[in-house]
């Protein structure tokens, strides 16, 4: 600064110290400009890319981000769709083994009721047979019985096969006549 007063007081003319010399301004001037120049051409263009990159990545992650949120609500609802089919094929699969279950149920007490059915039949039957023998065993042993009754009464042999068929069977006619009038059922 002291070199500026003494220039000025050098000269002659009233210096401001405020205000700098012309060439001072004039370079300053250049030099501005040409950093201007500079910074137009070089910097902010590559600035401007640089933040237009950045915006397009921004956006472009916005863009993913949505599409992603999409598919994943899109995939959430084919999951909730995918639940509620299983849970009906569930339902049905339960209601067809309710229903399976039923009729083997029914099939089974059937062919229960038939077997059931069938050995009663065949019990009874049974029983008639035994019934059918033991009266036929019963009528030739009150026959042959009934012989020898009559040998002792008589007190001779009734040796004719003939003759003891024919009183054999004529006994238990009137036997089997008695029980009829009595009541006695079979």
């Amino acid at each position: 600064m002291y070199e500026y007063s003494v220039l000025a007081a050098e000269s002659g003319e009233d210096v401001n110290p405020l205000i700098p010399a012309t060439y001072d301004i004039v370079w300053s001037v250049v030099c501005v400009a040409i950093i201007a120049v500079v910074f137009y051409k070089y910097v902010i263009p590559r600035l401007t890319k640089v933040l237009n990159e950045r915006a397009d990545k921004i956006e472009g992650g916005i863009a993913k981000a949505e599409a992603a949120q999409a598919e994943a609500q899109q995939t959430l609802e084919q999951y909730q769709q995918q639940l509620a089919d299983a849970r009906l094929e569930a339902a049905r699969i339960r209601e067809d083994a309710r229903t399976q279950g039923q009729q083997i149920l029914a099939q089974m007490r059937a062919e229960a009721q038939a077997e059931s059915d069938r050995i009663v039949a065949a019990g009874h039957a049974q029983l008639e047979a035994q019934r059918q023998q033991i009266l036929t065993e019963l009528r030739s042993e009150v026959g042959r019985t009934a012989v020898d009754l009559a040998e002792k009464i008589i007190g001779q042999s009734v040796s004719d096969e003939a003759k003891q068929a024919a009183s054999i069977e004529r006994f238990l006619s009137e036997l089997d006549s008695s029980d009829a009038g009595i009541g006695v059922g079979r």
